[in-house]
């Protein structure tokens, strides 16, 4: 690519297009065995060119890891449409969810796989983008249950418990459909719907699941406590 081009092309283009070719390099490579070299080769770029635009390397992941969380963070709330039932809203948002982490599975692994394990730093971004998805979906659900019933609702522990439940399956699921050949967004989602909607369909109409009856015997040896096991290592001494 030649000089003149470079200096035509305005800086947030070509800092984009640097972010582009870091995420594609720290999704296949991971943190440690990413190049910046290789960065900047499919950047069109020289090394000098990046670090004079990004700094370090720290910086340049914390760079991807910011714009990837804030793609699917908005991709998720795009996706849920308004006015639609509770589980057509849930649909709608896993669908966003599984289409936006399909068609982007680099930036995917940076979020959910790289990020989490390179330090505290990269580690907190991620956890904030998932707060933030958590926070939404629990939003979702108690609206739900309140339309569904309106009073009593479901305790505010319970709609948190469920939210993060969730977005955990979500997650898995999503690492699962990357990894199998064949798994559409819109199969991933559905798999994900068969799982939780027959339970939270029954939640939200009132019909919580509650554990069946158990034997006596089983609930008393449950809350008798575990002997201590030093005195029988003593004797055996």
């Amino acid at each position: 690519m030649g000089a003149g081009k470079t200096k035509r092309m305005p800086r947030a283009v070509r800092e984009q297009q640097m972010l582009d070719a870091a995420v594609s390099v720290f999704g296949r490579r991971g943190y440690m065995a990413a190049s910046m070299d290789e960065i900047a080769e499919l950047a069109g770029v020289s090394k000098p060119l990046v670090y004079l635009y990004l700094n370090s390397k720290d910086d340049l992941f914390s760079a991807c890891i910011s714009r990837e969380a804030r793609a699917l963070t908005e991709a998720v709330r795009a996706g849920v449409r308004p006015g639609l039932s509770a589980d057509g809203q849930l649909w709608s948002g896993l669908r966003a969810f599984f289409s936006h982490t399909a068609r982007h599975p680099d930036a995917w692994r940076v979020l959910h796989l790289h990020a989490r394990t390179h330090g505290e730093r990269f580690a907190a971004e991620v956890a904030a983008m998932r707060e933030e998805i958590v926070a939404f979906v629990t939003q979702l659900i108690a609206a739900a249950a309140r339309d569904a019933h309106r009073d009593p609702h479901l305790p505010e522990g319970e709609v948190a418990g469920l939210a993060e439940a969730l977005v955990g399956a979500a997650e898995s699921l999503a690492d699962w459909a990357g990894a199998t050949e064949g798994v559409t967004a819109k199969q991933a989602a559905a798999t994900l719907m068969n799982f939780a909607w027959a339970g939270l369909g029954d939640l939200m109409a009132g019909r919580p699941w509650s554990p069946p009856e158990e034997p006596a015997e089983w609930a008393e040896s449950a809350e008798r406590p575990e002997p201590d096991p030093a005195p029988v290592a003593q004797a055996a001494g």
